[in-house]
């Protein structure tokens, strides 16, 4: 099978990281009877250097004529870089929020898995720990609070500003089928966390939920507010599969996992649309302090080249064997400066994705 991906290598480790990703893919194409045929495009600091703007509409093009978009990191040291100088909408993370609309990536996937080896760096009891855990954030991203229409004004006297949350029953249909559709490939379980109780977007979110719900008898659908979820991440985050979710809720509680696994270096995520097609990216940023030097942690853009492989390109055995392959690495005791732990073997950016690229 031959698959077109659009590269987006962008700044800081940007260059590296993907480097290492596509070495992997790569070495996994050549297991399996594929081929990756990669395009190159522009996003960020680096296309303002070039163009003058974040992302070009040629580069827009480029994407949508692709099956999916791999992406490092964007963006640079936001007090030194010149770029943080530009009127907002000319600066590097602009690029991001164009992208994502002009693909339609409505759905957020940011997996949260404690691996056993790196069981130190979780900020939990071992008795919490337990085993480990692996779980979903299935966040909506073009709606909500962040999307709906906003003003700041003077009322009365005083300032005032508003913020509207909105969202109609299409938007949050499309995202839990989404959810439904990927406890199929895991667990089967979805926890649909809203804040009924309070909130008309969430007693609609929680009723077209349930709708959706019936279309996948297989799938087990609890529903949870949002404070009790965020307590629950720390006290049990064994007990989650898929966590579907809105647009700011999602936000705040992917981040909030990502710090229960205590390893940013580790977390890949995609971003989907109403077809296959994804755009993929590590969750930690482009660290310009180290770039260049080698010291970059790969494993999250490689784990998000497997999300790619899976979820977009439905090579789930192909993507298994990347994620086998991690595992074995780490399970040989092999780490980057971010993970290391005494008693390891510490190597580099490029090493770690030889590493990987050779237990496919």
């Amino acid at each position: 099978m031959n698959k077109k991906i659009t590269v987006i290598r962008g700044d800081g480790i940007g260059p590296e990281i993907v480097n290492e990703a596509i070495k992997v893919l790569d070495k996994t194409a050549e297991k399996f009877g594929h081929s990756f045929e990669y395009t190159d495009i522009l996003m960020g600091g680096c296309s303002i250097d070039a163009y003058g703007v974040p992302l070009t509409d040629e580069a827009i093009a480029t994407a949508k004529a692709a099956d999916a978009v791999l992406l490092g990191a964007i963006g640079g040291n936001t007090s030194t870089s010149p770029w943080y100088k530009l009127a907002p909408e000319l600066r590097p993370e602009a690029g991001l929020l164009k992208i994502r609309k002009e693909l339609g990536l409505f759905a957020n996937l940011r997996p949260a898995v404690l691996y056993d080896e790196l069981k130190f760096a979780c900020p939990l009891r071992d008795d919490i720990i337990g085993e480990g855990f692996d779980m979903m954030i299935m966040r909506e991203l073009t709606g909500g609070l962040y999307f709906g229409e906003r003003k700041t004004e003077t009322v009365n006297g005083l300032e005032t500003a508003v913020d509207t949350l909105s969202y109609n029953e299409n938007e949050i249909r499309r995202i839990a089928r989404r959810g439904f559709d990927i406890a199929m490939k895991r667990k089967k379980k979805v926890t649909s966390v809203d804040k009924a109780n309070v909130l008309d977007s969430s007693r609609l979110w929680r009723k077209v939920v349930n709708e959706v719900s019936k279309d996948y008898p297989e799938v087990e659908l609890e529903h949870m507010l949002v404070d009790n979820c965020a307590m629950q991440l720390v006290r049990d985050p064994k007990q989650f599969d898929v966590i579907l979710t809105e647009n700011m809720f999602g936000d705040i509680l992917s981040d909030e996992a990502a710090m229960v696994t205590g390893s940013l270096g580790m977390l890949a995520s995609a971003s989907l649309n109403d077809t296959k097609f994804g755009l993929y990216e590590p969750s930690h940023g482009s660290a310009p302090d180290i770039a260049g030097q080698n010291k970059a942690n790969p494993l999250a853009t490689i784990l998000s080249a497997s999300m790619m492989l899976r979820f977009s390109f439905d090579m789930d055995k192909e993507a298994d064997a990347i994620d086998n392959a991690v595992k074995q690495v780490l399970n040989e005791g092999y780490r980057t400066g971010d993970i290391m732990s005494e008693g390891m073997t510490l190597v580099g950016c490029k090493e770690m994705g030889d590493l990987v690229a050779g237990r496919i």
